[in-house]
């Protein structure tokens, strides 16, 4: 059932490009990892650019999908009829995404930690 509902939400097509979708990033940031100059690279770059953009397409494509192909509220699902546990995954699920963004504010807002960076990471943003 959940492979059927899997193939519901891709418009019908099985996902065959989630692997590759997970590799392009562990793989830019490997290569960071083992030379961080790397990201002046121009293939570097692009590579990370496109990936980028095609994930930010397929986001709106499934925001789309999703809000105009939605069969019931989603207070009518299992979690949404659940109020302590669903309300506890959804505060989970927030502060997990709103983490990166939080740290990185308090990262780049920070002058005492911009000090010691490596002047690669100055001229990055």
């Amino acid at each position: 059932q959940l492979s059927a509902m899997a193939r519901e939400c891709s418009g019908g097509r099985p996902k065959s490009l989630g692997p590759v979708m997970y590799a392009i990033p562990a793989v830019l940031t490997l290569l960071v990892g083992l030379n961080p100059l790397v990201t002046g690279n121009f293939l570097w770059k692009s590579v990370s650019a496109v990936h980028m953009s095609v994930c930010v397409v397929w986001a709106v494509g499934l925001a789309y999908h999703f809000l105009f192909h939605t069969q019931q509220n989603i207070l009518h699902e299992e979690e949404g009829r659940n109020p302590v546990g669903g309300r506890i995954q959804l505060a989970l699920a927030i502060a997990i995404v709103l983490f990166p963004f939080i740290s990185w504010i308090y990262v780049y807002t920070n002058k005492e930690m911009q000090s010691s960076w490596p002047t690669h990471c100055k001229t990055a943003i």
